[in-house]
């Protein structure tokens, strides 16, 4: 792998870059979150004394207009004075006025212009909140107004100079929080959006060092478990199927080579000879050159299955079947191949095995196992295809008494064109039990080898081919 120094990925523009997109989502959100707590603090307080003085108000004008239906134009009169009296911050408004104008009792003097004249039609206009001078200070007061029966007219309110001065300092404060919210923002967002790109960054690094070439490199992890974390080791799980791809794309081009370069000379030398050879000659190098290529034919076609089985290509074909006739069609065709081997092939087989899959894959990997173990089963000695049931899982078995498979061996059975010290005087291309292994995973399962019997000598392989025996959905186009 190349050792220079990993490339860094350019970095965006401020304005082009997802952190500034977080930052400003986030300050914005800061920000309308503050907007929205000044507008309850301002609605529960200025507004909450807005509307007690509306309410304080309202019940002196119905205390004043209970006390005018008991006892008449003298009980207001009376009333009014008692509140003067009683009203030591001078906050209290009071006017009485009989028809023709003339002030009756009260403290406010003049009336405003905007109360005078006949009686408003609707409630709102009763209310008024207005500026005067009193003792020669300018303030503000909210009045309302009250027509009485006999013609007089009441006017009741209150000196709103101290809320004015409360409702100043809560918007100096309130503007003040907000000047501080707002820089606390942007702090935040500039914050926010460093740490989403030194967070970003190990990634963006790694992907441009593997794009550059260097599939050893992997996203570092903080060990802080969270969402980076978890997004590294997706890449990096990634990035070790990618190296194992390529790293298996070179095995099979390597062993291709290797396979079909023997049968490939083989075919050119017969072919040489033949050229002066008599008419039989000529025939059997054209039949044995024939012979080589269906032989290179058959590699191909294996490797395609294979690969065909790995990518999920065939999931399309997926549909329910039953294992158990299925395994004794295979039995049946491999039965009379083991008695010329003088092998004896025993079945236990249950009555049904519903699965959800590929009946050509299924059976071509069953005869795959078959195949081998009469292959390297000595003679007189049993092979026994068996299968059962396990919870989700279908399982079948193809137990044999050859020489097995050593640990190191069986680890890398899987693998295209591997064959064992053991296998190498055998026909074959070292690709069947790949293919089991791709049907096994395409499937939902997986192959497992172990030893017949355990401490024995020939121990045997006992290949367990699991099957998921739930549906599987087909994969997307």
């Amino acid at each position: 792998m190349p050792t220079e120094e990993v490339r860094r990925a350019p970095v965006p523009r401020l304005v082009d870059s997802a952190g500034f997109r977080f930052a400003v989502f986030f300050a914005g959100m800061f920000l309308l979150g503050g907007v929205a707590f000044a507008g309850i603090v301002w609605y529960n307080t200025a507004g909450g004394l807005d509307r007690q003085t509306d309410a304080a108000i309202r019940a002196d004008v119905s205390a004043l207009l209970a006390r005018y239906r008991e006892s008449g134009r003298d009980g207001v009169l009376q009333a009014i004075a008692y509140r003067l009296t009683r009203d030591g911050d001078d906050q209290d408004l009071y006017r009485l006025t009989d028809s023709a104008g003339t002030m009756l009792a009260g403290n406010l003097d003049p009336m405003p212009d905007e109360l005078s004249g006949p009686p408003p039609e609707s409630e709102g206009l009763r209310w008024l909140r207005a500026g005067m001078v009193r003792d020669g200070v300018g303030t503000e007061v909210r009045i309302y107004r009250a027509d009485l029966p006999n013609g007089d007219r009441l006017l009741v309110g209150r000196d709103e100079e101290e809320r004015l001065h409360l409702r100043e300092l809560l918007a100096r404060g309130l503007g003040w929080a907000a000047s501080a919210s707002g820089l606390i923002a942007l702090i935040g967002a500039l914050l926010l959006r460093r740490a989403l790109q030194s967070m970003l960054r190990p990634a963006a690094d790694t992907v441009s060092a593997i794009a550059g070439g260097d599939l050893s490199q992997r996203v570092p992890l903080s060990g802080r478990d969270d969402e980076f974390d978890r997004l590294g080791r997706t890449l990096n799980a990634m990035l070790d199927k990618v190296a194992t791809l390529m790293a298996g794309i070179r095995g099979v081009s390597d062993a291709i080579a290797h396979d079909l370069r023997t049968p490939v000379a083989r075919a050119r030398g017969r072919l040489e000879e033949a050229q002066d050879a008599d008419p039989e000659a000529m025939r059997r190098a054209i039949e044995q050159g024939i012979a080589d290529l269906d032989a290179m034919t058959r590699i191909f076609q294996a490797v395609l299955r294979i690969t065909e089985a790995e990518a999920g290509a065939r999931r399309a074909a997926f549909a329910a079947i039953d294992l158990t006739p299925l395994l004794a069609d295979a039995a049946e065709l491999y039965e009379a191949i083991a008695e010329s081997r003088s092998v004896t092939l025993e079945v236990d087989l249950p009555e049904t095995l519903p699965l959800t899959g590929d009946r050509d894959l299924l059976l071509q990997a069953v005869a795959n196992l078959l195949d081998n173990a009469v292959k390297f089963s000595p003679a007189g000695s049993r092979i026994r295809l068996s299968a059962e049931t396990r919870g989700s899982t279908q399982r079948v078995t193809v137990a044999d008494e050859g020489p097995g498979l050593p640990a190191p061996d069986r680890a890398r059975a899987g693998e295209r064109f591997f064959r064992a010290d053991n296998a190498r005087t055998t026909p074959g291309y070292g690709l069947g039990l790949s293919l089991v292994r791709a049907v096994a995973g395409l499937h939902g399962g997986a192959l497992i080898l172990d030893d017949t019997h355990p401490g024995q000598t020939p121990p045997g392989l006992s290949a367990t081919l699991c099957l998921d025996a739930g549906p599987v959905r087909p994969a997307a186009d």
